[in-house]
Formats: structure tokens, C-alpha cells, sequence
């Protein structure tokens, strides 16, 4: 079900800041901080704006642009000249004035200001206390959620934990990554501790237990925390999570928010204001008067496995558009669609009846596939190649049995011979490999590649990004906007 945060009060979007001294009289028609955050209503209308940020309703959300766009994942597509800003990310030759990293530091910070107002200002209402522990935990990872990004794209940056009162106070001088990381490990900790492990339906799409603990386990994972990674990983399994039979049911939103799903970020279409997502136009071909934006490369549709009978990972077609398949509406992909021949389809969906602008498809940030892969990469490198193989053997079981039920591929009823057999070897650096292939084949196009590539070191990265002229020392980390720099005096 679809009723979470779908209807936020507009004037949230204009509450955060107010300047009690410069009117007298009370500001009509809309909340200050003083009169707003005094009921329960409150406490929830200001969590669900805080939510809304996360969602792709607004392109300054333009996340996959740092995901995929910079890996070796996808290029920028669409026409020559359009969105020129994607481009220059796509090449590493940004500089602080670059439209595209402006808007999404600028959004995301807008997320951790809105979470900390949350924290701030909650905790003096008088409501229930329950639902108020909870709301405060869903701040804490959704705190967590935005600073995982900047801290990933941005490297140092301001670490803000409280509103700013004063002029003075916006000016917060930079942090180290480590301590961003500290500050996010705590938030996920207190949240998981908050939050429960399911809601009633009327509640889907809030943050749970497994949500916090899933990015826990992953941030774990990026600062090479091995043994905690795998830990918390293994207390997200023990909450009932499970894959789906169909891999391509975590990109349908007639499946969504299934058992698969760890944190989904929900749209709604038709709504005022809108709370549909405009991937769906971005992604789509200009047949559908889509941008045909975010194209898969030939590298990445390489890296999908083969047999000697040529019958590919069935993810591969579950994820791009490509010749010789259909699109999401049923007619035939023309290679002619897009500049490198393929789309990316996961975060597509059949218009029908609906703004192609305004999509209903949600955003799954974080599956249980990922959980099992994080489980099985910290156990590789804590040198237990063999526990490693048993998460990792799930992902590959649960593609090739595709076959067993999805009565829509050629063949339907039998595995092909050859198809994803498991791997068998323990050997950690062969291992490493396989693990690196499963993330990329398994959650392509799902905005995480980029930073898989760069956390995996400077050879890799330089390896894979080489065609960029990407140099890890100098593009490791986009720079700051100059908005920010000229507004905060401590950087």
C-alpha cells in the first residue's frame, strides 16, 4: 500500500528558518518555528517532510547521476548539449560551479536540516511517547541516509547536527570523513534501537529496524569494519527479509514494498503537489517523449555471464532495454533509442494512463540481496571464503531459476545448462572478484556503482574509470558548490 507521507502540508517547505525579531505581529498564513512543533500532527507532518526529500519528486534529486552517470556503469545520454552539467560529472571535469552538484548538496542538506529540526524540536511536544521515540529514530536514519551520500560524493564536509539560530551558525567548518562516519554509525545505532521491525500496512514506507541496520552493515562495509559488517548483516537476515522469486518483481509497482525490500522509497502519482517520480520521464525514449537520459555502456552489459548456448543472465533483460526485446510498454526496443544502443528499464515503467513526468514506480535504495552481498564480502576478507559462498551462491540461485517462474523467457520450465552455476572456490582474492562481479550485475543501474568503484582503491578505479582520464587524488571526491563556499565562512 501507498499512504505514507503522500500528502505533506506545503508550508513545511518554507518553515525550517524564521527571523522572530524582524515582524511584530504574527506571520499569517503560514508556521513559524514557534508556532508550529506543538502537536503530534506536527511532529508527523514535520518526519514526513523529511522523508519527501529522499524521493525523486524533484530532479535536484538527481542521485544516479553520482551513482551510475560517473561509474563505468552508464554515460549521461539524451541529446548533445542537454544537460551539459551530467556531462562534465560523466568526464570528471567539474568545478564548484556545476548546476548539478550545487542541486544536490543543496537538496540533501535540505534533508539533514529538516531531520535536525526533528531532533530539535520534538522531543519538548507533548504526545505520545512511543510515537514519539519513533519519529525521532526516523530522523536519525534519515539524518544518517543524506549524510552517507554527501559524505561519499563530497569526502569532508560540514557536519551540522542542530538548526542554526543565527547567520553565524550556518558557518560550520568542514569535518573529516571518519567523523561524518562516526556520526552516522551513532544516529543508525540509537535509530535501530527505536524503530520496530514491521509496521501495519497503513504505515509502509517508514523506516524499520532492518532499514537501519541495512546501512548500518553498510557503512560498516565501506570503512572496511569487516567483522561488524558481516554481524550486523546477519541480525538483518534474522528479521525475516527474503528474495524474491523473480528478480525483475523489485523493479514492478505492482510488487513493491515486497519481502525483498529493505528501505523503498515511495511515489504516489497524481498528487498536489506532486509525489511521482520523474525518472520514469528522464529514462524513458523519446518515443514515449522521454530524455533517454542515464545509458547503460557496452562494458556494463559485457559483464552480464553467457553460456556456450549464448543465453545470457536473465538480469541483463530484466534491467536494460536493448535490440531484440521489448521495452516496459511491450513494443520493440530500436537500438536508434538511445546514443550507446541500451536503456536503463529498472526505474521505468509503462506510462498508461498516467504523466510519464509523474511516475508511481518507487525507488528501492536497499535490497536483501544487498544484505546477503554485504554478508559475503566482509566474510571473504575476514578470510572465511567458505561462509562467503553461502550468501553469495543465494544471489546467483534466485537469477538462474528464473527460468522456474517466469513463464515469459524462451525456455520457461528449465535452467539453461551452464547458467550461473555457484561458486565453488574459496581463494580470497578470486573470491574478492566474484563478489565484485555479483554487486555490479545485481544491482546495476540502482545508483551504487560509483561508490563501489571508488571505495574498492585507486587501481581499481582507475582501472575501470580510465576512459574519464579520472584520477583517484584529485576526483576521488567532487568539489564543494560554490554556493556553499561563499555562504559559510569556515570552509
Amino acid at each position: 500500500m501507498k499512504n505514507i507521507y503522500k500528502l505533506f502540508p506545503l508550508f513545511l517547505l518554507a518553515l525550517f528558518f524564521s527571523c522572530n525579531d524582524s515582524l511584530d505581529t504574527e506571520l499569517q498564513g503560514q508556521y513559524t518555528t514557534d508556532s508550529f512543533y506543538q502537536t503530534e500532527g506536527h511532529a508527523i507532518s514535520a518526519i514526513n517532510a523529511t522523508y519527501q526529500i529522499a524521493a525523486f519528486n524533484s530532479t535536484n534529486n538527481n542521485l544516479w547521476v553520482f551513482g551510475d552517470v560517473a561509474s563505468d556503469d552508464t554515460v549521461k545520454g539524451g541529446f548533445d548539449g542537454d544537460q551539459s552539467d551530467i556531462e562534465l560529472v560523466n568526464n570528471f571535469n567539474v568545478n564548484p560551479i556545476n548546476g548539478t552538484i550545487n542541486n544536490f548538496w543543496q537538496h540533501y542538506y535540505e534533508g539533514v536540516t529538516r531531520a535536525n529540526n526533528v531532533l530539535y524540536y520534538v522531543p519538548d511536544i507533548d504526545m505520545d511517547t512511543d510515537l514519539k521515540n519513533r519519529i525521532l529514530a526516523e530522523a536519525k536514519f534519515l539524518r544518517a541516509y543524506y549524510y552517507f551520500h554527501l559524505t561519499n560524493i563530497f569526502g569532508e564536509i560540514p557536519l551540522k547536527t542542530i538548526p542554526a539560530f543565527t547567520p553565524q551558525e550556518l558557518n560550520v567548518p568542514l569535518s573529516t570523513v571518519a567523523l561524518v562516519y562516526t556520526q552516522i554509525e551513532l544516529d543508525l545505532s540509537e535509530a535501530a534501537n527505536n524503530l520496530p521491525a514491521s509496521y501495519d500496512p497503513s504505515e509502509t514506507g517508514r523506516v524499520t529496524k532492518g532499514a537501519a541496520l541495512g546501512l548500518l552493515a553498510k557503512v560498516y562495509l565501506f570503512q572496511e569494519k569487516w567483522e561488524l559488517a558481516a554481524n550486523t548483516a546477519t541480525l538483518v537476515e534474522g528479521l525475516g527479509y527474503g528474495l524474491t522469486q523473480l528478480y525483475r518483481n523489485n523493479f514492478n509497482a505492482s510488487s513493491e514494498n515486497n519481502s525483498e525490500s529493505v528501505f523503498e522509497i515511495q511515489h504516489l502519482t497524481g498528487q498536489v503537489p506532486s509525489l511521482g517520480t520523474y525518472l520514469n520521464q528522464w529514462f524513458s525514449p523519446s518515443v514515449l517523449t522521454g530524455y533517454f537520459f542515464n545509458a547503460p555502456t557496452q562494458n556494463f552489459i559485457d559483464e552480464f555471464e553467457v553460456t556456450v548456448s549464448l543465453v545470457v543472465d536473465p538480469r541483463l533483460d530484466y534491467s536494460v532495454g536493448r535490440e531484440g526485446n521489448t521495452w516496459v510498454d511491450g513494443q520493440d526496443f530500436l537500438i536508434e533509442w538511445s546514443p550507446t544502443g541500451y536503456l536503463s528499464k529498472k526505474q521505468v515503467q509503462d506510462p498508461g494512463d498516467n504523466p510519464i513526468g509523474d511516475g508511481d514506480l518507487n525507488y528501492t535504495f536497499m535490497r536483501f540481496a544487498e544484505i546477503l552481498l554485504i554478508k559475503a564480502e566482509a566474510l571473504n576478507e575476514m578470510g572465511n571464503g567458505a561462509g562467503a559462498l553461502i550468501p553469495v551462491n543465494k544471489i546467483r540461485k534466485r537469477a538462474r531459476e528464473s527460468y522456474l517462474f517466469d513463464n515469459q523467457l524462451s525456455g520457461f520450465g528449465t535452467i539453461p545448462v551452464g547458467l550461473l552455476p555457484d561458486v565453488t572456490s574459496t581463494n580470497t582474492a578470486f573470491l574478492r572478484d566474484a563478489i565484485r562481479h555479483e554487486r555490479r550485475v545485481e544491482l546495476g543501474l540502482e545508483f551504487h556503482r560509483y561508490f563501489d568503484v571508488v571505495r574498492y582503491g585507486q587501481a581499481y578505479s582507475e582501472q575501470v574509470l580510465g576512459n574519464t582520464g579520472f584520477n583517484y587524488s584529485e576526483d576521488r571526491y567532487f568539489p564543494i558548490p560554490q554556493s556553499e563556499r561563499d555562504a559559510n565562512t569556515n570552509i
